[in-house]
């Protein structure tokens, strides 16, 4: 806090008597002489100044001290000595943690009664899939089966999004073979990449890094996820782009580079810095063809900080985008 915005009510003060003073010298003593005036003032301010330094030294030593507690990351109530009023500090800070505790048991509950949710859904719904494939109507058939394979992909997502959100982040690094997990993606995606005709290219050889193979495969399905669904995109003069996707790996010198490029949609250049942020669907709004709840690459984000690794993406507006997750090389792990 500033000094001057602390003692203002202080140094108000002192003006209104140095005023008055003087008010007084001029006014109501006869005879008076200017010299004499000056002379007091000197005796008057010399002890003031000596006061207002050595405030002034306290003042900023107390808030180095407010400024290195603050930067602690305990209680100040249980670290500092005693204080006064130290009792309702813990009284506070103890009824605090226990509503705490209970909001966060109430989330843990929901978070349960979700995950199982999502897991008993998952049964009629693959039944449901099986007993489509009985339709004989082509098209009623597969407008049916889109449908549900977009259920599908939804409760998988919202059942890992309850786990990441959990108290107990469940992550197995271990060795992963980068293509394994590739073609585990392109497999969960696969209905929507045939119905779209994409052209896949796949160049990634046999090469491993150190992760969780799980969660790496959710980053996976989001990207291409996020693919099918713009990668086949019109251009302003309305010619349909045909879709492929391009997926590849290099090495640079301690990093491993795994790529996932399209030539779709794109995005803009004024929403590239956010399509991490929470619940941003972007200002391309494609026609309300797609609803966007802006969560995808948001989780994506929140997995990759947890996993160590890094994504960064590229993207010209109605040419390409260009995703690129990078593994930081561990001598400990990689041969």
């Amino acid at each position: 806090m500033n000094y001057v915005k602390c003692r203002w009510k202080q140094a108000l003060f002192g003006v209104f008597l140095l005023a008055a003073y003087h008010v007084y010298f001029f006014f109501f003593i006869q005879n008076e002489k200017i010299g004499y005036l000056m002379y007091l003032d000197t005796l008057v301010f010399m002890p003031v100044l000596v006061f207002i330094l050595w405030d002034f030294w306290k003042f900023q030593k107390r808030d180095r001290e407010k400024k290195r507690l603050m930067a602690q990351k305990e209680l100040l109530c249980r670290v500092l000595p005693g204080f006064e009023n130290q009792d309702l500090a813990e009284h506070d800070v103890g009824v605090l943690e226990e509503q705490l505790n209970q909001r966060f048991q109430e989330n843990c509950d929901l978070q349960d009664y979700v995950a199982k949710w999502c897991h008993e859904l998952k049964i009629p719904l693959a039944a449901a899939l099986l007993m489509s494939e009985r339709i004989e109507d082509g098209e009623l058939k597969l407008a049916i089966k889109e449908q549900m394979e977009r259920m599908n992909q939804q409760i998988h997502s919202m059942l890992l999004g309850c786990k990441i959100q959990g108290p107990l982040f469940d992550i197995q690094i271990k060795k992963v073979w980068l293509l394994e997990c590739v073609k585990t993606s392109i497999h969960n995606n696969q209905f929507f990449l045939i119905q779209k005709g994409f052209h896949l290219l796949v160049e990634v050889g046999e090469r491993s890094v150190y992760t969780d193979s799980a969660w790496l495969v959710y980053v996976l399905d989001q990207i291409l996820g996020n693919a099918v669904k713009y990668g086949g995109a019109k251009t302003q003069d309305g010619v349909q782009k045909e879709p492929w996707l391009r997926i590849w790996e290099e090495e640079e010198h301690e990093t491993v580079k795994l790529f996932v490029e399209d030539h779709g949609e794109g995005i803009r250049e004024k929403d590239l810095p956010r399509i991490f942020d929470k619940g941003f669907t972007g200002s391309n709004y494609h026609n309300g063809k797609y609803k966007s709840t802006g969560m995808g690459l948001y989780m994506v984000s929140k997995i990759a900080d947890r996993l160590g690794i890094k994504i960064q993406v590229e993207s010209e507006y109605e040419r390409f985008t260009r995703v690129c997750i990078l593994f930081q090389k561990n001598p400990y792990f990689f041969r």
